[in-house]
């Protein structure tokens, strides 16, 4: 688990090494004028037609490539304020909106592909990752919640970072779900996600929970 880990991390530094380049060639050619809330909506829209690609079924290969690069929008609006001294809460609670936003979408075209399928109780696979991975974000909202309450003076965007780790976090997920359309199997990766997301918030959970004893 641990050299997992140490191989996800790795992979996470050099997307996000990218996505820096690409950030700050993309804030040179508009000259500063495209915000990160203005990429985090463009990139959530963007999400419909991906998820309407899913549901039909015969688009798999295009969604996944649509999906690999609206997925970068998620960490280039975050590059994208960082880079113009703009990071701020309202943006931080923008991106984490959209993104379960996302998740919801991919998802139910996922179910609604599967339940035409010879098998439709397999659609019951796609809600139950839907539901796994909204879990996993709503108990690190907690946990952040929880430690604020304590009167705690954490700055937000490290209170943000604070109980990010994890399996299988929203970025692998959506890795795994691009791999899932490429080979055509979403019910199997649907299931995958469902068993790894529901580990994932147990670890968050115990991870947690340890830290608000010592806080």
């Amino acid at each position: 688990m641990l050299v997992m880990n140490q191989v996800v991390e790795a992979i996470r530094v050099r997307i996000r090494a990218i996505v820096r380049v690409c950030a700050r060639i993309l804030n040179r050619a508009t000259g500063g004028r495209l915000s990160a809330n203005t990429v985090t909506i463009v990139g959530t829209l963007a999400h419909i037609p991906i998820a309407v690609l899913i549901a039909l079924g015969h688009f798999n290969i295009l969604a996944a490539v649509l999906l690999l690069i609206f997925g970068l929008f998620d960490t280039l609006d975050g590059e994208l304020a960082r880079l113009q001294n703009r990071a701020s809460e309202n943006g931080m609670l923008l991106d984490a909106s959209t993104d379960r936003m996302k998740e919801v979408m991919l998802y139910a075209g996922i179910a609604y592909a599967l339940a035409q399928g010879s098998h439709p109780t397999l659609a019951a696979v796609a809600v139950a990752a839907c539901g796994a991975s909204l879990c996993v974000s709503y108990i690190k909202a907690k946990g952040e919640a929880a430690v604020a309450a304590r009167g705690q003076a954490i700055p937000h965007a490290t209170l943000n970072k604070l109980f990010k780790d994890g399996l299988l976090t929203f970025e692998l997920r959506i890795f795994v779900l691009i791999v899932g359309l490429v080979a055509h199997q979403l019910a199997i990766v649907a299931g995958v996600i469902a068993v790894l997301a529901s580990y994932t918030a147990l670890q968050r959970l115990v991870r947690i929970s340890k830290a608000l004893r010592h806080v």
